[in-house]
């Protein structure tokens, strides 16, 4: 038995991310770069460093190389400590059993109900390893303890138009929930689950057992464990949360959270010493800008090397950009290389993609244009507006 600790964090980080193309071919969405010098992931793992969680498990399934390299053993994070950690948790066999993926947010909890054993804990709070945010779950506990809780859901109001691909609750003058749908066509509320839960963990762990025992079940914790948990007449308790918190599963919601950035009034306030996001980092020299360069309402990150133009925009550690290069409204990321003469507007770069000299990559006020990590985009080339091209491809000149 490893120390008790109260609290244990458990991160699901094995999403696909099918929906943000050709950045999440070769890796999970968690491990997507963001705002320069981050990868999502940073995230809730800095959110439970400085809520004083010091154990964390991070579940990880597709494409799980690059987020397991990047993770390592949490030091960025200082979660390498001796009674805490930060631990890679991939689906696995044991003797007498074939074995499965994970088949859902439940059955991946009821897969590593051993590990979470370990630590004895009288909670566990169960987070989305995809989103962008900053949040105390220190406050969150607190709040399930005082509400008497065996269940806590964060929750914020979203758009209407936007409810359906969220869980939709209902809640009492107390805040006690009283309905829970997930994903409902006709949503009957804005009131979304933010995918953010406190569990009380002698509570939900007999409820994994049950569920894992339902063959009907479809291994989910909207779908499935909170209904049934509802049924059962759980004291359960939406949580709201007021403040940044974007969903950034698609290659639009990804650009708008990184132009956010430089926005000094969206509420994602990246300087503050107080609640600090975390990530690896790379040694690089600070960045050059040579004379005759335009900057204008961007983030450079260190290494990169300016000679042109840069408009709105987010460059990642390392980018270089020519002499009469132009980007605009775009997110370049580590590596990439804009020659002399070329015009990259409204796209999103990954790393290490080249953009020859005198080349177009998008349009102003367009569909936004994603180049995959190592691609070319050949002298005098075009890319239109909404046109993705493949890591590792180099598109054809006509």
């Amino acid at each position: 038995m490893s120390a008790r600790k109260e609290c244990v964090g458990m991160i699901l980080a094995g999403g696909q991310g099918s929906r943000l193309g050709v950045l999440t071919r070769w890796r999970a969405k968690p491990a997507v770069p963001f705002g320069g010098k981050y990868r999502i992931i940073d995230f809730p793992l800095s959110n439970c460093t400085n809520s004083g969680i010091d154990v964390v498990g991070v579940l990880t399934q597709y494409e799980p190389f690059v987020l397991n390299s990047y993770i390592g053993n949490g030091a960025p994070w200082d979660l390498d400590t001796n009674t805490g950690g930060a631990y890679v948790l991939s689906p696995y066999t044991h003797m007498g059993d074939e074995g499965n993926w994970y088949l859902g947010t439940a059955d991946a909890i009821f897969q590593n109900i051993r590990f979470i054993d370990r630590f004895d804990p009288k909670y566990v709070v169960i987070l989305s390893g995809d989103h962008i945010y900053k949040m105390d779950y220190a406050d969150m506990v607190a709040f399930h303890k005082r509400s008497g809780a065996s269940a806590t859901i964060a929750v914020m109001p979203v758009p209407i138009e936007e409810a359906s691909r969220f869980g939709i609750l209902a809640t009492d003058e107390n805040a006690r929930i009283t309905d829970f749908v997930e994903k409902p066509k006709n949503p009957p509320s804005n009131l979304a689950s933010m995918g953010i839960y406190v569990f009380s963990w002698d509570v939900v762990r007999q409820y994994l057992i049950d569920d894992e025992a339902n063959p009907d079940s479809t291994r989910d914790f909207g779908k499935d464990v909170i209904p049934a948990m509802l049924g059962a007449n759980e004291p359960m308790y939406a949580y709201r949360f007021e403040g940044y918190w974007r969903d950034v599963g698609t290659i639009d919601s990804l650009w708008e959270a990184n132009m956010d950035m430089l926005d000094g009034d969206s509420g994602l306030d990246m300087d503050d010493n107080s609640w600090k996001i975390y990530s690896r980092n790379p040694n690089l020299p600070a960045a050059r800008i040579a004379a005759g360069s335009v900057l204008d309402e961007c983030m450079v990150a260190e290494g990169c090397d300016i000679s042109g133009e840069i408009r709105h925009s987010v460059l990642f550690q390392g980018v270089t950009v020519g002499e009469g290069a132009k980007v605009i409204d775009s997110v370049v990321m580590r590596g990439a290389v804009i020659e002399p003469g070329a015009v990259v507007e409204r796209a999103v770069v990954a790393e290490d993609a080249h953009v020859e000299a005198g080349a177009k990559v998008g349009e102003p006020g367009a569909a936004l244009c994603v180049l995959g990590s190592g691609c070319k985009v050949p002298a005098g080339s075009v890319v239109a507006p909404g046109e993705s091209v493949e890591p590792d491809a180099s598109i054809e000149v006509d």
